[in-house]
Formats: C-alpha cells, sequence, structure tokens
C-alpha cells in the first residue's frame, strides 16, 4: 500500500463517498478531506427526476449514508466550497476564500453540470434538474398546475416529462433528435418510448430544435425552430452534461471531455486519479476513451479509484465494467447494458415489441456489445454477463 498522510477528494457526490469509504475500508487512518460545490453531504440523485419530484419522498430520505454513519468516516468536510486550480508542483488544491490544501493523494470527482442552450437567455419558470436544490425549486413550480415543456428526451428529460404526466400535468416533449434516447438504445426502441409518452398524453415533438423562450418577466412559451411555440409556464431544459474540468485548466492533466486516465483510472499524475462523470479513461474492452455518466458507473469507479491509489502503480488492476444504466418511467423500467451502437444488428429476444415486455440484444458480428431490457430485469443480467464474449448466447 502507497504511504499516503493527507487525501483530498474533490466532489462530494455519489463517486466522492464511494471513494472515501473505500479508503477508510481499506486501512486508511490519514487526514481525510472532501470538498462539494453543495451544501449537503452526499445524497442519491436517481429519486430526484422520480419520486422526490413527484412529492412522494423528502429530500432527507436520500442520504446516502445514515445520520449516525457519517462520523465513521472521521472525514474534513468542506461543503459548499468551490475547488478552483490544482497545482501539481506544489501538490495543492486551491479552494474559494484563498485557501491552499496540500495532498498526497487527489481523487477527482468533480462530476458534471447541465447543459444550457447555446444562444438561448434564460427567464424565471426555466430550470435544470442535476441538484437537489433544483428539484425543489422545480416542485415548487409544479404545484401550480403549469403547462410544462421539457427540452431534451434524454433519461433525465424523459423522466421528468414522465413524473410531470404523473402529477396530472399538460407536457410536452422536445427532442431535436429522431426519437427519445436514441442515443442510448438506437431509433427503434426510442420510437417505442415516445409511444409509450404518447399512450399517457404528452405531446411528444422529435426533430425539432429550440430558437428560444418567449415571455416578459417570466416564460410564457418556447419558440421551435420551424416557427410554432408551444405554450409553457414551466420548461424543464434536460440537454446533457458537461463534465467539471474547468477548475483544471492549465493544471498539466491531459483534459477531454473530462479529465483522461489510464485504465486503472490514474491520471499523468502521480497520485492523482478520477472517478465518475468527469472521469474519461481507457477502458480495456473499447478502442476509444470513454466517460459514462450512470449512477453504477459513480459507484464502481469511485472505488476502483480509491484502490488505485492506494495500492500504487504496481498493484494497478484495470477498470474494466459492463456499463449499466437504468430508467423509470411510468411503470415501465428500461436496463440497458453495455453501449449500443448504430452499426449493430438489432434482435428482440425474451418477449415481444408489442407487448413492451423484453430483451433486445445489440450484435456486432459473433459478439454482444450491449443489451437492452424493457421489464425483463433478471434476463437482462443474464445478457449482461455475455456482453464482449465470444461464445453462444444462452
Amino acid at each position: 500500500m502507497t504511504k499516503l498522510r493527507v487525501v483530498v477528494v474533490v466532489g462530494g457526490s455519489l463517486a466522492g463517498l464511494r471513494a472515501a469509504e473505500t479508503l477508510r475500508r481499506e486501512g486508511f487512518d490519514g487526514r481525510l478531506i472532501v470538498i462539494g460545490r453543495e451544501k449537503h453531504l452526499p445524497y442519491d440523485r436517481p429519486p430526484l427526476s422520480k419520486e422526490v419530484l413527484l412529492g412522494r419522498r423528502a429530500p432527507e430520505t436520500i442520504s446516502l449514508r445514515k445520520p449516525e454513519a457519517w462520523e465513521e468516516l472521521s472525514v474534513d468536510w468542506r461543503l459548499g466550497r468551490r475547488a478552483l486550480g490544482l497545482d501539481l508542483a506544489r501538490r495543492t488544491v486551491q479552494l474559494d476564500g484563498d485557501e491552499d490544501l496540500p495532498f498526497d493523494g487527489l481523487v477527482i470527482a468533480t462530476g458534471a453540470s447541465p447543459r444550457a442552450l447555446p444562444g438561448v437567455p434564460e427567464l424565471p419558470g426555466v430550470h435544470v434538474l442535476r441538484t437537489v436544490d433544483d428539484c425543489l425549486s422545480l416542485r415548487a413550480d409544479l404545484e401550480r398546475g403549469p403547462r410544462v415543456a421539457v427540452v431534451g428526451a434524454g433519461f433525465i428529460g424523459a423522466e421528468v416529462a414522465a413524473t410531470c404526466r404523473e402529477r396530472g400535468l399538460e407536457v410536452t416533449l422536445l427532442e431535436a433528435l429522431e426519437t427519445p434516447l436514441v442515443r442510448g438504445i438506437g431509433p427503434e426502441l426510442g420510437a417505442l418510448v415516445a409511444k409509450v409518452h404518447q399512450d399517457h398524453g404528452v405531446d411528444v415533438r422529435c426533430g425539432v430544435g429550440v430558437a428560444g423562450f418567449v415571455g416578459t418577466g417570466r416564460v410564457e412559451a418556447v419558440r421551435l425552430t420551424d416557427g410554432n411555440l408551444v405554450p409553457a409556464d414551466v420548461v424543464v431544459v434536460g440537454v446533457g452534461v458537461a463534465p467539471e474540468t474547468g477548475w483544471l485548466e492549465g493544471s498539466g492533466l491531459s483534459l477531454a471531455d473530462g479529465v483522461l486516465c489510464d485504465a486503472t483510472c490514474a491520471t499523468r499524475a502521480e497520485g492523482v486519479v478520477a472517478a465518475g462523470d468527469v472521469a474519461r479513461w481507457a477502458h480495456p474492452g473499447f478502442e476509444k476513451p470513454i466517460r459514462l455518466e450512470h449512477w453504477t458507473n459513480a459507484v464502481e469507479q469511485g472505488v476502483a479509484a480509491a484502490e488505485r491509489l492506494l495500492a500504487g502503480k504496481e498493484g494497478a488492476k484495470p477498470f474494466a465494467p459492463v456499463p449499466y444504466v437504468w430508467s423509470d418511467q411510468y411503470d415501465m423500467k428500461i436496463q440497458i447494458a453495455g453501449l449500443p451502437s448504430a452499426d449493430c444488428t438489432l434482435r428482440i429476444v425474451d418477449g415481444t415489441l408489442d407487448e413492451r415486455r423484453f430483451v433486445a440484444l445489440f450484435e456486432r458480428g459473433r459478439r454482444l456489445v450491449a443489451a437492452v431490457g424493457f421489464g425483463r430485469a433478471r434476463q437482462l443480467m443474464i445478457y449482461r454477463t455475455q456482453i464482449g464474449k465470444e461464445q453462444p448466447l444462452p
């Protein structure tokens, strides 16, 4: 085990917490400092677009540890603080408030922030959903019974649209691409998701972009690139996220849509690792480095990055999971294992599209690349174990 006296974790979210827990579990007894932009202790984000937004769960129920368990970590929490820079020569992290934190080991887990619509000024009533504060602000607006427009039909947008319909609200779902979730599950399955939303009363409009917002003092409508107006009292923008790497500019680390890491989650700097939404690493199963914005990856990579920090270069192991993500919309659970791509052949097994309960396999030659399950949790996990292997499928 590498001798470390002070470890700084920048990022008080899921990946950062799992890294801190792993450090303690594996025997690190030195000083452990965790820096978090939010004022809240780490919490679970998936419920924000569902149960918390619906009002079925209170924010305090999504904490990632029980109240009595936080002290066990012996962490020096720096919440509501921002990392402004990294000095690798001096081995310090610069914080707001003109404070420098020295470190022997550093875990970068700063996550990502919602992207804004380019050239579109914001108005009151326009929301993003990333943090618990975002969720509570949006939930308060939904209490007024507004007409809702959701811009972007990826996972967050589709989940928010479903939640708003469950609240009985009038919802329009806008997507610039051909179908919802097309990047994650392809056009054929994306069209099925669109139909599910339409069957629940959502006005789904694909293949059209947003030109701007209309309103005086507050949003009143969304102007589309085809010239049409969508009346809306509340707009939720969910057009993806960007990794939080601005504070690392000029540090000497390699940055390219994330912090570039080797197969073990280590950066080019000794004693510096990255995990979660901010990390782009050389996964042994892919030709190019990948970055994943999934809950499961944040958990697993937070653990792997901390283990790499403790083991050092000699004891390093590649981090090579099968990517996995899920989405709950209405009574439908969508699960994705692997990374589907446009050059794959789609094959439906274990059910049918008509009954909306099936597993879809994405194959390239004899190799299973990915599997998507609609309401088929157990079967999906069976196929997940086969992804990337050249062998007959079960």
